[in-house]
């Protein structure tokens, strides 16, 4: 599976691999952890897309539902959870609703 180095919209994990994949083939990745029924998740959501149209960041969105063993894995306890990850590397995490320019902050200190 291939996937673009630069996207203007969150891209849906598939599974592990997908994740790991993007993750090692682009600089700057956010990961949203979320689920359908978690209403922070859908108000969370508008900012998620605007991040990934706005930066260079690659945002990943994981539904924990979907893929409940990579959310055990990852140790997802609650949704909406944001991981961050620069060159490979889990950099920082947040849990529950952020506000657009604190993530954008964050982007641009790994950047």
């Amino acid at each position: 599976m291939s996937t673009p180095k630069t996207t203007n919209a969150p891209i849906h994990v598939e599974s592990a691999d997908h994740l790991d994949e993007l993750i090692a083939d682009n600089d700057i990745v956010l990961v949203d952890y979320h689920a359908e029924w978690c209403g922070p998740c859908k108000m969370l959501e508008p900012t998620v897309a605007e991040i990934a149209e706005e930066t260079s960041a690659v945002v990943a969105k994981v539904d924990i539902d979907e893929l409940q063993e990579l959310a055990r894995d990852q140790q997802i306890r609650s949704v909406p959870t944001l991981q961050f990850y620069a060159n490979g590397e889990k950099a920082h995490q947040v849990i529950g609703v952020q506000g657009k320019d604190d993530l954008v902050e964050v982007i641009e200190q790994l950047a």
